[in-house]
């Protein structure tokens, strides 16, 4: 776990975090003990959790795939980012497309300590990085490294990838996505994962309250409650399903029952 450079009096090394404990039980190198026995105690209410995990990001990988393949995007917005792990997003739609555009937000310190490796863009395209919160999309729409890298007269791709699950309805995640999109134009993308409980309630709830008892509480969804993220947008097939059932190509983990997955997926163009 690297150490160097960390702006230690920041980072809170005593507490688990979530995108700590994703990239511990992803095989990740970039956490601290708090994360492992959270991760641990995690995975013992729901075995299940890293075959969860892994297809949350593999979705990540086929989304922003089909959005440069098959729907064109060359620009993207994506809040909520997370530990760097390759290949990052930017590197998806690049090698893809190497005049793509990524402008990466999170309001981890240590996403910000490890952000070079989301910087390292094509000659042809460009990433930024934006320090900020989810739940301040003024922020998030005011920074310049947003200008500066993206045309907001062009499409873009908002991906909200397992983050909307932390939100609590006090902070209305349903609007800050509506802010998100609001300046960007038509043609523009949502791609999204949502945290649900209706396929292994039990297994589920007791993770959640392993999250909840280290100050992380949850919000899961339903999937009438995820619909509530895309009204007014175009969803494209097959619509809102399981991570594991969205557009499968054969690369990821084979035989995913459906209890061992909490998440929904989809991806919606704004008219």
């Amino acid at each position: 776990m690297p150490e160097n450079g960390w702006p230690a009096d920041r980072i809170d090394t005593e507490n688990a975090h979530s995108a700590r404990i994703y990239d511990y039980i992803l095989g990740g190198k970039d956490y601290y003990p708090a994360d492992q026995e959270a991760g641990d105690a995690m995975a013992r209410e729901w075995p299940a959790l890293p075959v969860h995990m892994r297809a949350n990001r593999d979705w990540m990988n086929r989304a922003v795939r089909w959005l440069v393949e098959e729907a064109g995007m060359r620009q993207f917005l994506d809040v909520g980012t997370g530990i760097p792990t390759s290949p990052n997003l930017h590197e998806i739609a690049q090698s893809v497309a190497p005049e793509s555009r990524v402008v990466y937000v999170d309001n981890d310190p240590i996403v910000l300590t490890l952000s070079q490796g989301l910087l390292s863009s094509t000659p042809e395209g460009r990433t930024a990085y934006i320090e900020a919160d989810f739940r301040d999309p003024a922020t998030i729409l005011a920074a310049p490294e947003l200008r500066e890298t993206l045309d907001l007269d062009r499409p873009v791709a908002l991906t909200v990838i397992a983050i909307v699950h932390f939100v609590l309805d006090e902070d209305d995640a349903v609007g800050i996505v509506r802010r998100l999109l609001e300046p960007l134009p038509s043609g523009s993308h949502l791609a999204m994962t949502i945290g649900t409980a209706e396929f292994a309630p039990e297994e589920v709830g007791r993770v959640a309250r392993e999250y909840a008892a280290r100050d992380m509480p949850m919000r899961l969804r339903t999937i009438d409650e995820a619909h509530e993220f895309f009204e007014g947008l175009e969803l494209t097939d097959p619509g809102i399903v399981q991570v594991h059932k969205w557009h499968p190509d054969g690369t990821g983990e084979q035989g995913i029952r459906d209890e061992d997955i909490a998440m929904y997926g989809a991806v919606a163009r704004k008219p």
